[in-house]
C-alpha cells in the first residue's frame, strides 16, 4: 500500500503507472467518489502528452486522441453502469474492446465488469486515509503482463 498525501502527488502517481504503460493495457479503478481516481489517470495521460482529461462520469466514456507517445487515453467511468453483478449489457454497449489494442484503457467503477475483457489488467483501489487530503493506494496485478508490478 502506498500512502498519497496529495491530489498533485495522486496525479505524479498516474504518470510513473502511465511511464509503465504500453498500447493495449487495462487499468481499472475503484474507490468512493473524491478519492482522487480521476487525478490518477490526469496523471496517467500526462505521460502520454494527452491534456484535459476529465471526469468522463456524465459522458460514460471519452477516447482522448493520441498523444505525443502516439498512444490514446480511453477513460470510462462504470458508476452509472454497474446496477449489479448481471448489469452488464450497457457497458458492453460502450465498445471498449474496439479501442483496447490500440490505447490504454482506464475504468472508473469497472471492477466486475471489464475485467472480463482480458485477464492481464491492473486493478487499483484507492481509499481515503487519515487527513481530508491523504490517500491509500493498492494495486494488485493480474495476468502475465502485470506479473510483478507494484508501486
Amino acid at each position: 500500500m502506498l500512502v498519497i498525501k496529495s491530489p498533485s502527488d495522486m496525479r505524479a502517481l498516474g504518470r510513473r503507472i502511465g511511464g509503465s504503460c504500453t498500447a493495449g493495457d487495462l487499468i481499472l479503478l475503484s474507490g468512493p467518489l473524491g478519492a482522487g481516481k480521476t487525478a490518477l489517470t490526469q496523471g496517467i495521460g500526462d505521460a502520454f502528452g494527452i491534456e484535459n482529461v476529465t471526469s468522463p462520469t456524465f459522458v460514460i466514456s471519452r477516447v482522448h486522441p493520441k498523444g505525443a507517445k502516439g498512444i490514446s487515453l480511453v477513460h470510462a467511468d462504470a458508476y452509472r453502469l454497474q446496477q449489479d453483478a448481471e448489469s452488464t449489457v450497457l457497458f458492453d454497449d460502450l465498445d471498449i474492446e474496439d479501442h483496447l489494442a490500440s490505447s490504454v484503457t482506464v475504468i472508473e467503477w469497472g471492477k466486475n465488469l471489464a475485467n472480463r475483457l482480458t485477464e492481464d489488467y491492473l486493478e487499483i483501489d484507492i481509499e481515503y486515509g487519515d487527513s481530508e487530503t491523504e490517500r491509500l493506494v493498492t494495486a494488485t496485478p493480474h495476468g502475465e503482463r502485470w506479473a510483478g508490478f507494484s508501486l
